[in-house]
């Protein structure tokens, strides 16, 4: 008769295993489920950090403490507060149109295809040459002449962009621009530039809207583009921000709005 009760005391706990794991903890009688360690888990994750065992851990405190505060909240009615039903209703606003949006990206994810297709864009807008420059500008014209003769008799191009160029930020390295493709200069100065050959100074000043300008061309190339792994994140995440604008955009047109 004993052996008989044991065996049903055990087979008791054993159906009991399954109900138990299905709760975090029971905090005054009322069960915190363990799918909430998982929903904050999820967060935690999605924010880029690790869920360690004590992470974990910190967690399931949170939850635990969560519930003692809000059985006390309803407790002092606080649930039953114009503001707190405002505020609940925000929340619930901001979770289902994130839902919302979340659902629409998986729907419509960016393709290798859309990622390729932008980045030929991209490089079709940005290849070609790049010049490496320098130049020196001042306001009158007389003066840039004077300073073309000088350079002609053997005056060094650095030294005179240092003593006379009023560009502050290329005359302090001797009138150096940096590699540059020509569309990044203003037009007149973009076309100066453009005929010159490797090593070759412009024989007349050049106008543009800032003065008066002596370039000369110190290296050619091809422009060096990233790599489409290496643009491939910013890329898609640019596609990601259009593909949603559009559909919020869209959304917006349909409605009535009176």
């Amino acid at each position: 008769m004993m052996k008989k009760h044991m065996l049903s005391a055990a087979l008791v706990a054993l159906l009991a295993v399954p109900a138990l794991a299905q709760n975090l903890a029971v905090v005054n009688g009322k069960p915190v489920p363990s799918s909430r360690v998982n929903a904050l888990k999820q967060q935690v994750e999605a924010s880029g950090r690790p869920v360690t065992p004590e992470v974990l851990a910190q967690i399931k405190e949170e939850l635990i403490a969560r519930e003692i505060f809000m059985q006390e909240a309803r407790k002092q009615g606080l649930d039953a507060t114009d503001d707190y039903k405002t505020q609940l209703e925000l929340a619930r606003q901001t979770i289902l149109i994130r839902q919302l949006f979340a659902n629409f990206q998986k729907k419509n994810p960016v393709t290798d295809a859309d990622v390729k297709a932008e980045y030929d864009k991209f490089a079709a807008a940005n290849g070609g040459k790049e010049y490496r420059a320098r130049h020196i500008l001042v306001e009158k014209e007389d003066e840039a002449k004077t300073l073309i003769a000088d350079i002609k008799k053997g005056g060094n191009f650095e030294d005179l962009a240092k003593k006379a160029s009023k560009d502050p930020g290329s005359g302090a390295n001797g009138g150096d621009l940096d590699w540059a493709a020509a569309a990044s200069y203003v037009p007149e100065f973009s076309a100066a530039m453009t005929k010159l050959e490797k090593g070759q100074m412009t024989d007349t000043p050049v106008k543009t809207q800032f003065g008066f300008h002596i370039i000369r061309v110190d290296d050619v190339r091809e422009a060096q583009l990233p790599k489409m792994e290496e643009v491939k994140p910013q890329i898609m995440q640019q596609l990601q921000q259009q593909k949603l604008s559009a559909f919020q955009d869209g959304l917006r047109s349909k409605a009535k709005i009176q």
